[in-house]
């Protein structure tokens, strides 16, 4: 595999974390459904995996970019399997409207083992990996890995604030009933 393509294969994974992210957004404003605690860890494994894919994106591939992706997908799978088991008993209910079928929990299990998937088959490629003397100038490229790159930046801000939005500065409630900030500010006016 050329670094070129290595290139084009992490920007469009950046593009697949990023719609994932909006996914969830969508959801959380349409239905306004808040996520619960377990689901923002969620989202924060599918921020951290972007950033492998960012750090690929920005630097070139490097195995420690890729060891990142695993570890993240390891730990967003790991919360997502959490809440599926929470939720798998009969009578214990679930969290949140289903997608075709499936809670988000359960998508995100699958999303997180396909990450893990695909970056064990990157990892195998080992002409993705030449030394700066051979290669371009780093971030150079494609105006597609750079809209990726900035798609997965400006998600991950949004999710920060969102994040903050909903808990403030303290533990998130479970289940959240409300913005927390925002009533915290309306309260003190």
């Amino acid at each position: 595999m050329t670094p070129e393509l290595s290139r084009t294969l992490n920007a469009v994974g950046a593009f697949a974390v990023s719609l994932v992210l909006v996914l969830a957004y969508a959801y959380q404003f349409s239905l306004n459904e808040l996520p619960c605690p377990l689901c923002l860890l969620q989202r924060v494994g599918f921020v951290a995996v972007g950033v492998g894919l960012g750090l690929n994106l920005l630097y070139r591939a490097r195995a420690r970019h890729y060891a990142l992706m695993l570890l993240a997908a390891l730990y967003g799978g790991s919360v997502s399997i959490r809440q599926i088991l929470l939720h798998i008993v009969p009578g214990t209910g679930h969290y949140g409207s289903p997608v075709l079928g499936l809670h988000y929990y359960t998508w995100a299990a699958i999303c997180f083992f396909l990450v893990l998937l695909g970056t064990a088959i990157m990892l195998m490629f080992d002409r993705q990996y030449v030394s700066d003397a051979q290669q371009g100038p780093r971030f150079g490229g494609s105006g597609l890995a750079k809209a990726a790159f900035f798609t997965l930046l400006v998600l991950a801000g949004l999710n920060a604030i969102s994040t903050l939005i909903e808990c403030g500065p303290t533990i998130c409630a479970d289940p959240p009933t409300s913005y927390k900030l925002i009533d915290e500010l309306g309260n003190n006016n």
